[in-house]
């Protein structure tokens, strides 16, 4: 597979990835607590399909490797927050399953892209 394609599907990936996040976090609970989980996980789940496409229209090669390891941090941070959420039990499916694996899924991608 040519980068092109690779980097058309990874867009699509993250922006699916972003919308599984998305509908995650509408179903977090309303204390003060998720609240706070729900704004953390919403904001780093989402911004890794974001920084990436601007990593995808970066004007030279440090700029792409700087926003490449943007979207690892976010990544990471994203598997934590749903590390938490599945620890708390706050949602307990095969769904947060899937997510939690896509998640790793992702940040072992961009961690890979940021080595080379």
């Amino acid at each position: 597979m040519d980068n092109k394609k690779f980097s058309k599907q990874l867009e699509k990936r993250t922006k699916d990835f972003a919308i599984s996040i998305i509908k995650l976090s509408v179903i977090l609970p309303s204390t003060s607590e998720g609240k706070v989980l729900k704004n953390q996980l919403t904001k780093s789940g989402t911004s890794i399909g974001a920084n990436y496409r601007e990593a995808n229209r970066s004007r030279s090669k440090a700029d792409f490797k700087n926003k490449i390891k943007i979207c690892e941090s976010e990544a990471s941070e994203t598997v934590y927050w749903l590390e938490i959420i599945d620890y708390l039990g706050w949602e307990k499916s095969h769904k947060l399953e899937l997510i939690i694996k896509e998640a790793s899924e992702i940040l072992a991608i961009f961690t890979s892209i940021g080595k080379n």
